[in-house]
């Protein structure tokens, strides 16, 4: 049986289907083998992914630096445009540094360092919390004793936290549309690392290739690049700065909230209706189903997700949002054609499209792949 088939999912990347499709869709992984430095030995692209695959750690910590450089034009609260946001906008042009702390699935920690403080996510058994040291707040989340997954809250919007889940994003878009090389060894964190190379052949994604850089004796990503079509330099990073394999000390994962800390507990019974059954069939099938209202049109790096925007009329507390994000739409380009009118977002890995008929279109495609999709 094949060690993709024996194992459900790949501990650090990707779900075991997507590496079969690697092996065995076209992408010719198997017989590349890697440009390795002589003081390391060959590998193929095949072998790097089982190595991810079978790869385990007892635990870690480190520091993890992320860049981005997406040329996204100047928009107000996000990219040097008025009232700008320092930390937002380093997502996006910028830099943003985190502390990582790993002793098992149930014992994770992410400190993300902003401006004026940071954030933590603090994962310890059956207990999580999230700490804003700006805020003074904290919120306290009970696991279910019998949960198979926990999905960890991403603290910065749609940008990873960690390599793991940059290369979470960037492997899942695997399949027969993916050409899939090595190139030569990289130091990454003072470590020597194999690049795995990821290429869409598809040209008309705006990405032009993902570098992944897999730590030669550990297995697990040490780095992500994300490069733009045609570009030099990663328009994307995510790497550890420094890391280390020793199994961080127990008191990392104990929180307990400062004096005067607002701390709010979510009441998990609240979301649910009095009296409603309990489908699991349906709950399990709508846990993969995309939302209400939103269709994801194409696949693999070339698909173009579609939603439909909320019509409900906001409330004093979102007013301050809902006028900077007009603002922001506002601030964008006027575009027009046989599907309509909207605005338009673009930079260097992506394209958005906001029509006046209230769908957002989004993809790594180029904006005429936005209009088509519009106006089926």
């Amino acid at each position: 049986m094949s060690v993709f088939r024996s194992r459900p999912a790949l501990r650090w990347l990707v779900p075991a289907a997507a590496a079969v499709v690697v092996i065995g869709g076209g992408a010719a992984a198997g017989t590349i083998a890697a440009s390795a430095d002589p003081a390391l030995p060959e590998r193929s692209a095949a072998q790097l992914l089982v190595d991810v695959q079978t790869a385990k750690i007892d635990g870690l910590s480190g520091t993890v630096v992320q860049t981005a450089d997406l040329g996204l034009p100047s928009l107000p609260g996000i990219t040097g445009g008025a009232g700008s946001n320092a930390d937002l906008m380093k997502l996006v042009a910028g830099s943003n540094t985190a502390r990582v702390w790993y002793a098992g699935d149930d014992k994770v920690r992410l400190a993300v360092l902003g401006t004026l403080g940071e954030t933590d996510v603090i994962r310890n058994g059956t207990d999580m919390w999230v700490w804003r040291s700006t805020e003074n707040s904290a919120t306290h989340i009970k696991i279910p004793a019998d949960a198979k997954r926990q999905e960890r809250k991403t603290l910065a919007g749609a940008v990873p936290a960690t390599p793991q889940e940059a290369a979470d994003a960037a492997l899942a878009a695997i399949d027969p549309t993916t050409a899939v090389t090595t190139t030569g060894a990289a130091k990454v964190a003072g470590r020597d690392a194999y690049e795995l190379v990821l290429t869409p052949r598809d040209t008309a994604s705006l990405v032009g290739q993902v570098r992944l850089a897999i730590d030669a004796e550990k297995h697990i990503p040490l780095g992500v690049d994300v490069y733009a079509k045609d570009a030099n330099n990663p328009a994307l990073r995510i790497a550890f700065q420094q890391v280390s394999f020793e199994t961080p000390d127990a008191e990392q994962f104990t929180f307990n909230p400062p004096p005067g800390a607002k701390v709010t507990t979510p009441d998990r019974s609240s979301s649910a209706k009095p009296g409603a059954p309990h489908r699991a069939d349906k709950a399990d099938k709508s846990d993969k189903s995309a939302p209400e209202g939103t269709k994801v049109v194409g696949k693999g790096w070339t698909s173009v997700l579609v939603a439909k925007t909320s019509t409900a009329k906001t409330d004093t507390r979102n007013a301050e949002g809902t006028q900077q994000l007009e603002a922001i739409t506002g601030a964008l380009p006027k575009v027009s054609g046989t599907w309509g009118s909207g605005r338009l977002l673009q930079s260097a890995l992506f394209s958005a499209l906001l029509t006046d008929d209230g769908r957002v279109l989004v993809g790594a495609v180029a904006p005429e792949k936005l209009y088509e999709v519009a106006g089926q």
